[in-house]
């Protein structure tokens, strides 16, 4: 039997198993995927390789670092410089970044949007931002200090520290606001202060939060100042149906799509 696996730090509350799982089901095809607690991410790839994983995701905190163990970084994970799947071809790990695409898969519902708030600095925001660039959409990022935003800087992004963004006159005016931090995933903590995100929030008129399965307090914030809000549950879908292609060169068909996604609701059992 073939072995998959998501690497985190948490870990436990990832619905990627029963989502994989399903579409294995469904192809019949001869693998498991499970969950596996990491503290260290400069241990993934040794990991990976000591348990004989054939492919994985990679969620939050460790995406950087799986970029950088990486043997080949693969199509635009090259330019976010983090990476959400591994592979193992020819005795080496290639890496791709499946949440780009994903995301702009999961933001299709809003309609058109032109202009972009992403909350924080890290993994996800960077694919975030480069997927939004690539689409043409103006996109300014919020981190609460300066000291991770020289990536944005290089490729062209604006940026904002909570500091600087405090002291401008007039607070612009965003279509869409994403948090692509971990704030209230495991906390009741908002990925800006309360004064910020309420300034932002009565102008805007959508909200993302790329954690999924329940009202963060982010999301709780928006639908209070009438934003149409959505969690990460399609981003999820999305990016986990571009990686099951990856584990089973497999091309996925909308029956598959749709098995992964009933995967999502169904409870895992450790």
């Amino acid at each position: 039997m073939k072995k998959f696996v998501i690497f985190g730090n948490p870990v436990v509350h990832s619905k990627s198993p029963q989502m994989q799982n399903a579409g294995f089901k469904y192809l019949k095809f001869d693998a498991i995927y499970e969950k596996f607690h990491l503290e260290d991410g400069k241990e993934l790839k040794n990991e990976f390789i000591k348990n004989s994983f054939l492919g994985a995701n990679i969620t939050v905190p460790h995406k950087e670092a799986a970029f950088l163990q990486a043997d080949e970084v693969v199509g635009i994970a090259k330019e976010i410089k983090a990476v959400n799947t591994y592979i193992l071809k020819d005795d080496k790990v290639f890496a791709y970044n499946t949440d780009a695409p994903g995301f702009i898969k999961a933001i299709e519902s809003f309609g058109k949007i032109k202009k972009v708030l992403v909350l924080g600095a890290g993994g996800t925001s960077k694919a975030i931002c480069l997927a939004l660039k690539e689409k043409n959409i103006d996109t300014v990022v919020l981190n609460r200090s300066k000291n991770r935003l020289d990536f944005f800087i290089e490729n062209g992004i604006k940026t904002y520290s909570w500091e600087e963004f405090e002291e401008l006159e007039n607070i612009p005016t965003f279509d869409l606001v994403v948090n692509s931090t971990s704030a209230g995933l495991k906390d009741d903590l908002l990925p800006a202060s309360k004064e910020i995100l309420e300034k932002v929030l009565r102008k805007s008129s959508f909200t993302f939060d790329c954690i999924y399965g329940k009202i963060t307090p982010f999301l709780a914030l928006a639908e209070k100042l009438d934003n149409l809000t959505k969690d990460g549950e399609d981003m999820l879908l999305y990016q986990g149906v571009l990686a099951f292609e990856l584990f089973t060169n497999t091309k996925a068909d909308e029956i598959l799509i749709e098995t992964m996604r009933k995967g999502l609701k169904e409870k895992y059992l450790s």
